[in-house]
């Protein structure tokens, strides 16, 4: 039997899509629903479904990062969008991710069965091994991920950052995104925070009202000295050095 899961914010749809498809008939099972995208990531993980139908378009979540999670974290996972949002751009985004099919609410029953069989036609078997997904959308599913990662550490580079916090915001595990941070920029968090991190110091360094301690605690450093290292290890320089040179220039 195929493993479905459900995640949709609407309770109407997940009871109507329950009791109105004829599951068995394509060899499928329901095994679990899911109101929100959190939730639906938590069930994921622990079902590794087959078939995956998402609505895109719930609180506190971004549907395309659900997608690229899935297309790149669970690859052999099919995945059919039933969404009322109607943008042809979402939706041509969604399909250059993977999707098998993206289906506007109110969908017809035909259209739902017929998303059904093409994602058991695209299914591995159960006792044959795992499906790899076409190269091309896992290589776009682990960009766009990598692309979330750097803007949300980007835009809070100020805070107290985790691995853990990133992951939880493209819907992958710390492993996985680690994997892909490597593989798309050479460098591991750490590293590619801490660059964030003195690129802006830079940046504010050409105010010469500010000390260098109110430049490192602005741009995320809880220790002067932590900064005062890996400001020299990535410009060759000390922090006042390159003030003074900024100076000259």
């Amino acid at each position: 039997m195929y493993k479905v899961i459900l995640i949709d914010d609407e309770p109407i749809i997940v009871q109507g899509l329950m009791r109105s498809v004829p599951w068995e008939k394509y060899g499928c099972e329901v095994v679990d629903t899911a109101g929100d995208g959190l939730e639906g990531k938590r069930l994921i993980e622990k079902h590794e479904p087959d078939m995956v139908f998402l609505d895109i378009c719930m609180p506190q979540m971004d549907g395309l990062a659900m997608v690229a999670a899935l297309q790149s974290e669970h690859r052999h996972t099919q995945i059919t969008i039933l969404t009322g949002f109607r943008d042809f751009d979402y939706a041509k985004q969604a399909l250059t991710l993977g999707v098998a099919r993206y289906l506007l609410k109110p969908s017809n029953m035909e259209e739902i069965e017929e998303a059904i069989r093409f994602m058991a036609s695209r299914a591995p078997e159960r006792d044959g091994g795992e499906q790899e997904a076409p190269a091309e959308h896992e290589n776009v599913a682990g960009n766009f991920i990598v692309r979330n990662a750097l803007s949300y550490m980007e835009e809070n580079y100020k805070e107290k950052l985790l691995l853990s916090d990133v992951a939880e915001k493209t819907y992958v595990s710390q492993w996985h995104l680690s994997k892909l941070l490597n593989k798309e920029t050479g460098q591991n968090f750490s590293e590619i925070l801490n660059g964030i991190r003195i690129d802006k110091a830079k940046e504010l360094m050409k105010d010469p009202s500010l000390r260098i301690g109110d430049v490192a605690e602005q741009v995320g450093f809880l220790d002067l000295a932590h900064f005062s290292r890996v400001f020299k290890k990535l410009n060759g320089m000390s922090a006042n050095e390159y003030r003074n040179q900024y100076r000259e220039d």
